[in-house]
């Protein structure tokens, strides 16, 4: 499976449980958990008997007709009529090789063993014990609150900058655009909400009025910036302060949009690329 990755864990009734996030979806490892039953050595084969019972098969084929296009339904329909006889046997990468299965994979190297989507580890937690899989959900959602938490401050500071930079950009506005402009006092909000949209073009695509339309519902209570990811937020911060001494400079407006739409191209695709990068597996990840 070629994805992106990035790997953390928790503790589970003293059981050090791995968990893989590929693509945006969590998938932890059967491996680590079989070693609540037994010892590592033997925990291969914990997963190849929950992977042969019929019930298993049964779970794993429905799962992987809801959530995987591309998965082979023959194959498993094969694999399904053998379960429960005595010479039927069936490993991880067997299942992922015959019926292009996405739902389990097999990791080779530094955190290596077979891992499953978060659906199908509690599944298997059910399997081996109720009572481990009442601990791993708890442990599993407390590292989910926190990564949520961490996540809503992160994006409240950036969206506080990026307010904070609002001023430094209508102070341009109000010494350098309205003087040089035939705005009357009343329409004086034209200006600043048209330099505003000038940044919301060349960050998102689009103005604010556009995004409402779009986005009826939500524009009730909300508006595009609110909808901002970190790194967006980011931009935007940068945009402001770029666009209030672009102002300052004179440029004409076209010219500053020009400018504004290559700056936020260019520090998306690097903010883009450290997070790639944070992601990548070490020599040791690969050995």
């Amino acid at each position: 499976m070629e994805a992106t990755k990035k790997t953390t864990s928790i503790t589970v009734q003293d059981v050090p449980v791995t968990i893989m996030n590929v693509d945006q979806r969590d998938y932890i490892s059967l491996t680590d958990m079989a070693r609540a039953r037994t010892d590592a050595g033997r925990a291969a084969d914990v997963i190849k008997n929950w992977l042969r019972a019929r019930s298993t098969l049964e779970f794993l084929g429905t799962w992987e007709i809801m959530y995987n296009p591309n998965f082979k339904v023959v194959e498993f329909d094969h694999f399904k009529s053998e379960a429960g006889l005595h010479t039927f046997t069936l490993s991880a990468k067997e299942w992922i090789e015959k019926t292009n299965a996405v739902g389990i994979y097999v990791q080779a190297g530094r955190y290596g063993g077979t891992y499953a989507h978060k659906d199908i580890a509690f599944e298997f937690g059910s399997a081996i014990s109720p009572v481990f899989k009442l601990y791993l959900l708890k442990e599993y959602q407390r590292l989910k609150d926190a990564e949520n938490d961490r996540l809503k401050l992160e994006w409240s500071a950036k969206r506080f900058l990026s307010k904070n930079n609002y001023l430094i950009h209508t102070d341009a506005v109000k010494n350098y655009v309205l003087p040089q402009s035939n705005y009357t006092k009343n329409t004086e909000w034209l200006a600043y909400a048209d330099e505003a949209d000038l940044l919301n073009v060349a960050l998102f695509g689009c103005t604010a009025k556009a995004w409402r339309e779009a986005n009826p519902t939500l524009a009730k209570n909300s508006n595009i910036r609110d909808y901002a990811s970190i790194a967006e937020l980011t931009v935007l911060s940068n945009l402001e302060t770029h666009n209030a001494e672009l102002i300052k400079s004179r440029m004409e407006k076209k010219e500053r949009f020009e400018a504004l739409r290559q700056i936020a191209q260019y520090q998306l695709r690097v903010l883009a690329e450290a997070e790639k990068i944070k992601e990548l597996p070490t020599l040791e990840d690969k050995s």
